[in-house]
């Protein structure tokens, strides 16, 4: 599904990603981890295209996105939720959501996106026509990812959902995420501090230090290696 080879992305004389290689199989969520200044959200847009590589290779289902555009790669079939829960807090919860599927222009099918998340996710459902600064942290959050679900995408983006949020909320972000994964087949790749919480959910994952891979393999055995986690990841 998305494959890195090597990249390196700057932001002036720095190097936030210093030889990045990394494979994304179909159907399946990778977890990204690392300490903050690590790279992990700079992969995800370099991946998006709102940074460019400096060097380096970055491959969607075969296709090289190396220099594609941020709006080629949404129309490609990627979605991209970025930290910080960013909703529109003056426009309503529908009017959010249909924002995801501007581009489509397809009345009946962004219909049939807004009837699925709102059965993935009942209340936002409940709250469709509420302006999205009513909802809490956790709702707007649920806005955040549903919005970039309403572009039926193939590989999800997801920086840091959890921030912010309590671990009752964290727990049912990370459920929805394994139920995306089962029900549409969906590929995610998910940037998180909490890697407890990014580990209980992923298949793989890779930890970052500094822009380089320090650790990559099973998600099991990496939360399993007392060394790793007391070195990079914070349990």
């Amino acid at each position: 599904m998305l494959e890195l080879e090597d990249v390196v992305t700057t932001y002036g004389a720095v190097r936030a990603l210093d030889g990045v290689s990394l494979t994304v199989p179909d159907g399946t969520i990778t977890a990204v981890l690392g300490a903050n200044g690590a790279g992990k959200t700079t992969l995800l847009r370099s991946v998006n295209g709102l940074v460019r590589p400096r060097s380096g290779r970055i491959r969607y289902a075969g296709k090289d996105l190396t220099r594609t555009k941020v709006d080629n790669v949404v129309r490609a079939g990627i979605a991209h939720v970025p930290e910080g829960r960013g909703v529109i807090t003056e426009l309503t919860v529908e009017e959010n959501l249909r924002l995801g599927a501007l581009w489509r222009r397809n009345r009946r099918e962004t219909q049939a996106s807004l009837t699925e998340v709102y059965g993935m996710f009942p209340p936002l459902a409940e709250r469709r026509n509420r302006s999205a600064d009513t909802l809490s942290g956790g709702e707007r959050q649920m806005l955040a990812v549903s919005r970039a679900l309403m572009s039926r995408p193939k590989l999800l983006l997801l920086d840091e959902p959890s921030l912010g949020l309590a671990p009752r909320v964290t727990a049912q972000i990370m459920a929805t995420l394994r139920r995306l994964r089962e029900r549409q087949s969906l590929t995610v790749v998910l940037v998180e501090q909490n890697a407890r919480s990014a580990l209980s959910v992923a298949d793989q994952a890779i930890v970052l230090n500094l822009g380089r891979v320090v650790a990559s393999g099973a998600a099991s055995e990496l939360a399993a290696d007392e060394k790793l986690r007391h070195a990079y990841l914070g349990f």
